[in-house]
């Protein structure tokens, strides 16, 4: 197997058109299949176009024959913002299909997801009550918006996630993802979970170890240090070289949503492409897990 565009668009569309299997919906079928239609949203972001109406007059020219229907733009953002369950369904899909899933250590942090600068911009946005003014201590400055609350592996492989009010504590928002999910804990004993000091709790600490899991974090100047802190920076590193990829080469930056739904269906389609990515270069021997070099042109 090679690492291009079009063949990690075909194992993808097998992969995902067999989990789905026959549709339940009576009538009529669609046109765009759920299969093709997260395909396609996959390969969008992996192309780098963040227009739809531009991406769906690109499609026939450049990937003539990979999609027989394609929809008008309209069609297109409609259905995608409600395709937001299965786009996180499938996330997990494609994941849980990679021998990283069952890794016993987690990387966990949250990022800004910008929505709108300008006063007006906040007032008018429909996303009003759900984003809101939040500080991003690693640019120094304020913004308008929501976080994405993302779990994932060392390897960068989304586990689980979430978009918040930025105002609402990383740590309110940790506990409430797990137990929104709690198969996700007792399929892992023994569980690390790495995170930065905005995670410092001793409510948490109890919280998790409560259900097996160990919370290494660093601790504050004036406090002693815990054990294997000095093992923190380089993993570190790592989640900060995941929101890169989110943001440097899938233009997380760059959603364009105006609503929830909007945001929502942009954040997981990016996820997904990165999800995508990485199960590809595992199945096919990569060297580098993340690389999305390949399918990027």
């Amino acid at each position: 197997m090679t690492t291009d565009i079009n063949t990690l668009l075909t194992a993808l569309y097998v992969k995902i058109d067999d989990w789905l299997g026959r549709p339940r919906r009576s009538g009529r079928p669609p046109k765009l299949s759920d299969a093709e239609l997260l395909t396609l949203a996959v390969a969008q972001v992996l192309l780098g176009i963040r227009s739809e109406a531009r991406w769906l007059r690109f499609v026939p020219a450049h990937l003539p024959g990979a999609f027989p229907y394609l929809p008008g733009q309209s069609g297109y953002n409609k259905r995608l913002r409600a395709a937001v369950p299965l786009l996180k369904r499938a996330i997990r899909a494609v994941a849980a299909d990679t021998d990283l899933w069952t890794d016993s250590t987690w990387v966990v942090d949250s990022t800004p997801v910008e929505c709108g600068r300008s006063r007006p911009t906040a007032r008018r946005s429909r996303l009003a009550g759900w984003a809101s003014y939040g500080y991003c201590p690693s640019h120094s400055r304020w913004f308008w918006g929501l976080r994405l609350h993302l779990i994932c592996t060392p390897a960068g492989l989304p586990v689980t996630w979430a978009l918040a009010n930025p105002k609402i504590d990383e740590r309110q928002v940790l506990t409430a993802v797990l137990e929104h999910d709690p198969d996700l804990l007792a399929e892992r004993p023994g569980l690390l979970i790495i995170a930065d000091k905005g995670y410092v709790s001793a409510e948490l600490d109890r919280w998790l170890a409560e259900r097996g899991v160990r919370l290494l974090r660093p601790s504050y100047r004036n406090r002693t240090p815990r054990p294997d802190e000095h093992l923190l920076k380089p993993i570190r590193q790592l989640i900060e070289s995941v929101n890169d990829t989110l943001k440097g080469q899938l233009d997380l930056e760059l959603h364009g949503g105006r609503s929830i739904e909007g945001v929502a269906a942009r954040v997981a389609q990016r996820l997904l492409a990165m999800t995508a990515a990485i199960w590809h270069n595992r199945t096919t021997g990569q060297p580098l897990t993340r690389s999305l070099i390949a399918y990027d042109h």
